[in-house]
């Protein structure tokens, strides 16, 4: 068996106190050669992972080379985005291949949503500790 890292949770705004902490995971994403450490929000009621326009760019992507579309919705219906498949570490696990929906903006957060992050890993929240769990799926 596995065993899950567990990970603080981020205070993003010291001012507003435990209401401004949140589940961001720390990340590297590569696409060949390319490399980018990030940290990722952990959303559970997001349908899909996103990537902001910039972070894209760092890894190499060309928007006008990418041919397939994603329609979002809800909050980031508005914006465009491109489908992407990036290779990802989140320590002390191996790389995993995960698919994004890159968007043609960085007014949004890099998203770990339902496809396909909660598909290979398994996530337990202990908010009252202000902490969570990561452990990836058996194979």
């Amino acid at each position: 068996m596995i065993e899950p890292a567990r990970f603080p949770f981020v205070d993003v705004d010291p001012s507003l106190a435990e209401s401004s902490l949140m589940p961001l995971l720390p990340l590297t994403l590569s696409k060949g050669e390319m490399v980018v450490s990030a940290y990722g929000l952990l959303d559970s009621g997001a349908a899909v992972n996103v990537l902001p326009y910039s972070l894209g760019e760092q890894l190499g992507f060309v928007w006008e080379e990418q041919r397939t579309s994603i329609v979002l919705s809800g909050n980031l219906a508005r914006l465009s985005a491109r489908g992407i498949v990036l290779s990802a570490i989140i320590a002390p696990f191996s790389a995993v291949r995960l698919a994004f929906a890159w968007t043609q903006s960085d007014n949004v957060r890099l998203l770990l949503g339902q496809a396909n992050f909660f598909m290979e890993f398994d996530v337990c929240f202990f908010r009252s500790q202000s902490q969570f769990e990561v452990t990836p799926k058996e194979l």
